[in-house]
């Protein structure tokens, strides 16, 4: 029986607090609509969504739209204030940067970009409430030394270090630039959101400032993740610029990292369920800061 969420702090998924490594079947629904075709998505892209955990949309924003947010994020590279800000993420190794958090918050292009119904009518649908923005940030993978993101479940950390209760988040990678199978596009398991990896460990103090450059703590490890791609396979996620994914919060994916010419920019807005908003973390000693996991539950 799905456990209804009575209670937002029962820990449904432990992980970080023990040495045993485990796979174990997610305890909680996919989609929580029980009208799906009520919504933007129709009934055939829900239930895709369902089985997969991840559903490809080739044309979500027009050419004019992503000329303008391009344009933003040239802007917002050249910030020298911004790139000095905790906010942004520089890689270890050539100090370029690699992320920038909280973008809807920094941008107006941006903020109007995460209101979209075209992003929001989707994780509305599949989560069957209001959503609220639990984060958003660009990743830039720059030509020829952009790093990997390493295999991982977001809802592993999300729920360890943010305290968020149960998988009821939908995450959207719009493309801003082409995503090519060859510079670091996207890489999932289908089928993985069904199972949950709990991670080896413990949670250090302000693990944040490492793990956005590098993560370590909270990656499953090898013999799991073997078993993943054995059982679901491994589906690159490419397409050109404008196009866009929408993910589960417990897909186990990843991208390699950018030895090509071709440098690659996506735009990652989460929305969790207003009915999931976040409680004291479930394998951290304290929450990372707001501008990772925000404490502002109002919908979008």
């Amino acid at each position: 029986m799905t456990p209804a969420l009575t209670d937002l702090r029962i820990d449904h998924y432990p992980t970080r607090n023990h040495d045993t490594i485990g796979i174990e079947r997610r305890r909680h629904p996919v989609v929580w609509t029980h009208q799906p075709a009520g919504g933007p998505l129709s009934a055939a892209g829900v239930a895709q969504f369902d089985a997969e955990g991840f559903l490809a949309v080739r044309t979500l924003l027009d050419a004019d739209v992503v000329t303008d947010l391009r344009d933003e994020l040239d802007r917002l590279r050249s910030d020298a204030a911004l790139a000095a800000d905790e906010r942004s993420v520089c890689e270890r190794d050539s100090g370029q940067i690699r992320s920038i958090f909280e973008v809807h918050r920094i941008s107006p292009a941006f903020a109007a970009l995460v209101a979209d119904p075209r992003l929001v009518g989707p994780a509305r649908q599949l989560l069957g409430s209001d959503v609220y923005v639990h984060q958003s940030r660009v990743n830039f993978k720059p030509g020829f030394n952009g790093r990997e993101f390493y295999w991982h479940s977001d809802f592993e950390t999300w729920h360890a270090e943010d305290g968020m209760p149960a998988p009821r988040a939908v995450s959207v990678s719009v493309a801003l630039t082409e995503n090519r199978d060859c510079n670091g596009s996207l890489m999932i398991m289908p089928g993985s959101h069904r199972w949950f990896v709990s991670c080896p460990g413990r949670t250090p103090p302000d693990h944040y400032r490492s793990s956005l450059r590098q993560q370590q703590i909270g990656t499953p490890d090898d013999a799991s993740l073997a078993w993943l791609a054995d059982q679901h396979g491994i589906r690159q996620v490419t397409g050109p610029a404008g196009s866009a994914v929408f993910f589960d919060s417990n897909c186990m994916h990843g991208s390699s990292s950018n030895i090509t010419p071709y440098a690659r920019s996506n735009v990652f807005i989460v929305y969790n369920s207003v009915d999931n908003a976040l409680v004291e973390p479930f394998g951290a000693a304290a929450p990372r800061p707001t501008f990772i996991a925000s404490r502002v539950f109002d919908p979008v």
